[in-house]
């Protein structure tokens, strides 16, 4: 007897053990769609998983209507039960006996919640045994709300889709908890038959399930007299609905990011982005006439970080041009899209004023001559207004003077991660468009500026708040901003001001209920167009181009990207530009003239409230005192005339080669006198001569049998090497040389003015006529 109870003692501690650790750790492990929603929720999109199944990760949350349906349906003891019904085992039993076939399991939810986890179809009695024994170490281990989601989540639903919120979207195009009492039935009969689910075929059957278990609600009064003849009236599901894909470009990034098989709650605002998509959308209807077939736009929250529409590509796209490109993570030539962070850079430690004079000149460079846009020189213009107007020579002189090692720092900064090699690669090329950038990378480093100047006064800890698409998951920048403030304001006070040349198209027409600072950008090769703008409440950015390169002729930023981005824009809530910092702001003396600090000699000044940094820059080199004599027609020294006698003026005076293109923007510029007879000094004499042509000589150019002007080499010499030569005919410019001072052109028959210039001013002008020879 003793020995009996041994033996069975042992016997049941080993059914304890094995009961106790029966259970997996993990019920399935089957792979599960990845799935994107916006900040409240609304689908966005899901991937199919990896086996081919609609199967949405496991959702703790399971729509009141279901449990109410699938107990009632499957077991309407589950609430009571300990994973084993007893009495449904009883029922079960007695109706396979009097049929004598099966005809009922008894299985509860948690038995076959315990069947689907171990994939097991047969329906034998080792194997209900199995489940039973499972099915009650589960109830120890789960509670009955965590049982009807493991159920929820894993049950077959008819083909390729698995789980309640997977069916959903799929059968009814809306997520679970919004399906109506009909339409809850019919899911919660589908895992005891999912092959009903079938638009061909049952559906009569499926009908019959689904209005026996309505009767069985209406019964227990869950559904009123008008609700469950109106459910049994409606018509059940068709072909399947297709998933949303509001951003598919954002869901397979966080496929990329390592949230393959999960639930992503975006930062993504559903309203903003459908938004944003319809603006690309008809854009691209029109841009796809000149073969441009590829647009894409990013619109950030600036106190948050927060991206609220994220669309990578045109949607809809044809696969042939690129659909599945994400262009916003995309490294792109910059254009110059970089120009605020050198300008804002320049402020910030003290290189320059907001309205600092800088010379717009014909400029060789390591051997490059760069142009401005409209292929015009202005001699001198502010430096904001060299922002604004996006003028690449003065914005190349200022990074001259910066360093392309320092502007490279501040890049780095700013987080631009694809500008990864070193300065030297790069040249003066890193303000023009010789590095690429991605429209991630730029929409936050202006992020990042707005919001500096955004939270200031008050000290918030989310200043340096890095962008994010993941909500609640925010991620800060370890060092201190790169810019103040201050500096914030006056770059985005530029580019609030922007201006296009005259023969450009009608810029103003960009116009907007919004104040926005903004900026466009346009590659080498028409390869890349960008728009860029914030307020205090938005930071947006937009490219435009082709995802395999090719350039197309009038893809240029102002064009093709400014008008998407002042449509997002518009569709956005209205909000205010920025406040001035004046706390911060120190009053400097400003030469009125040339934005310069003002020296001694600057005759009309003005008191800026301007950054700090400000106080530190060189005062006016351009404003200087020259004495004249009595006539005040002649400049004087003091060994040629008598300084008692002379009259002392603050003259302002350019660089001659700046002088020759702003007097024609500045009609009361007026140049220096020239000095009374015998007071030139050895710097005023002749280091310049031309050599062909002669003055007023003629020159005859005989014609090709093309029918075109032959070409003619002109000459000039300068008493030193390096000096650079700047050639004008007819006040137009040629060119420059350096060293061998030979340049070639066809100029038409006529009388002609060739004027060349050096870097000092120093000028020499011949007149001469060509004369056509023909052949």
């Amino acid at each position: 007897m003793k020995r009996y109870r041994y033996v069975l003692g042992s016997l049941f501690a080993i059914l304890f053990v094995v009961w106790l650790f029966c259970l997996p750790e993990k019920l399935f492990e089957k792979p599960t769609s990845t799935v994107l929603y916006d900040r409240n929720g609304q689908l966005l999109g899901a991937t199919i998983a990896a086996d081919g199944q609609w199967r949405f990760p496991y959702n703790s949350e399971v729509p009141e209507k279901f449990k109410i349906a699938i107990t009632q349906f499957e077991d309407r003891n589950f609430f009571i039960h300990q994973g084993v019904s007893i009495k449904g085992l009883g029922r079960a039993v007695y109706q396979n006996l009097s049929e004598g076939k099966k005809v009922s399991g008894g299985s509860t939810i948690t038995m076959q919640l315990m069947r689907m986890s171990r994939e097991q179809n047969s329906r034998s009695y080792w194997q209900k045994i199995v489940e039973i024994f499972w099915a009650t170490r589960a109830e120890w281990r789960y509670n009955k709300d965590e049982i009807l989601a493991l159920y929820a989540s894993n049950a077959p639903m008819g083909g390729n889709v698995v789980g309640i919120d997977a069916a959903a979207w799929r059968y009814f195009g809306r997520p679970a908890g919004q399906l109506s009492w009909a339409e809850t039935a019919t899911l919660a009969v589908l895992p005891n038959a999912p092959s009903l689910m079938h638009p061909g075929r049952n559906r009569e059957l499926l009908r019959q399930k689904r209005n026996r278990l309505l009767n069985r609600l209406y019964e227990i009064e869950v559904l009123d007299s008008v609700t469950w003849v109106l459910s049994k009236s409606e018509n059940l599901p068709d072909a399947p609905h297709p998933i949303p894909r509001i951003a598919p470009q954002l869901l397979t990034r966080s496929v990329k990011d390592g949230k393959k098989g999960q639930v992503i709650h975006s930062t993504v605002d559903f309203h903003v982005q459908e938004q944003t998509n319809a603006i690309i959308r008809r854009h691209h209807e029109q841009l796809r006439e000149n073969q441009i077939f590829n647009a894409a736009a990013l619109v950030m929250d600036v106190e948050t970080g927060e991206i609220i529409a994220y669309t990578g590509n045109v949607p809809d796209l044809e696969k042939e041009h690129g659909s599945d490109v994400d262009i916003i993570t995309a490294p792109r030539s910059s254009g110059s899209i970089l120009k605020p962070f050198l300008y804002a850079a320049m402020l910030e430690n003290g290189s320059i004023t907001p309205e600092m004079f800088v010379q717009d000149i014909p400029t060789v460079m390591s051997g490059y001559s760069p142009k401005n846009y409209n292929l015009k020189f202005d001699g001198m213009v502010n430096a904001d207004d060299a922002l604004a107007r996006s003028l690449n020579v003065p914005m190349l002189r200022l990074l001259t003077k910066f360093g392309v090692a320092n502007f490279h720092h501040v890049l780095h900064k700013l987080k631009f991660s694809t500008i990864n090699r070193s300065p030297s690669h790069y040249g003066l090329s890193l303000i023009l468009g010789g590095a690429e950038v991605s429209l991630w990378d730029l929409v936050s480093a202006y992020g990042a500026m707005a919001r500096s100047l955004n939270t200031y006064p008050h000290e918030i800890s989310g200043i340096n708040r890095k962008a994010t698409y993941i909500r609640d998951s925010t991620a800060y920048d370890k060092e201190s901003p790169t810019f103040s403030p201050a500096t914030c304001y006056y770059t985005f006070k530029a580019m609030r001001e922007v201006k296009r040349p005259d023969e450009d198209i009608n810029w103003e027409l960009f116009s907007s209920a919004q104040q926005i600072s903004w900026k466009t950008g346009t590659s080498f090769g028409f390869r890349d167009a960008w728009a860029v703008g914030t307020n205090s409440k938005y930071v947006v950015g937009v490219w435009v181009g082709n995802a395999d390169g090719e350039g197309r002729p009038g893809l240029v930023g102002r064009r093709a990207a400014a008008p998407i981005l002042f449509d997002i824009f518009s569709s956005l809530p209205s909000s205010d530009w920025f406040h001035k910092p004046t706390e911060i702001l120190h009053e400097v003396e400003i030469c009125t003239k040339s934005g310069y600090r003002a020296s001694e000699a600057c005759p009309d000044t003005e008191i800026n409230a301007l950054p700090a940094s400000c106080l530190n820059t060189t005062s006016c080199p351009y404003h200087e005192f020259i004495f004249l004599d009595s006539s005040y027609e002649n400049r004087v020294t003091a060994s040629c005339y008598s300084l008692a006698h002379a009259q002392k003026e603050s003259w302002f005076t350019l660089p001659a080669v700046a002088e020759y293109y702003y007097k024609n923007h500045d009609p009361n510029y007026k140049p220096l006198p020239s000095f009374l007879p015998g007071c030139a000094t050895q710097k005023e004499e002749r280091q310049l001569a031309i050599i062909y042509p002669k003055s007023n000589s003629q020159i005859y150019v005989p014609v090709n049998f093309n029918e075109e002007y032959e070409k003619i080499f002109f000459e000039a010499t300068h008493v030193h090497d390096e000096a650079l030569l700047f050639w004008h005919l007819n006040d137009n410019y040629l060119g420059t040389t350096q060293r061998m001072h030979q340049i070639e052109f066809m100029p038409p028959p006529g009388e002609h003015t060739l004027k060349i210039v050096d870097e000092n001013g120093v000028s020499e002008t011949v007149n001469f006529s060509v004369i056509v020879r023909e052949k």
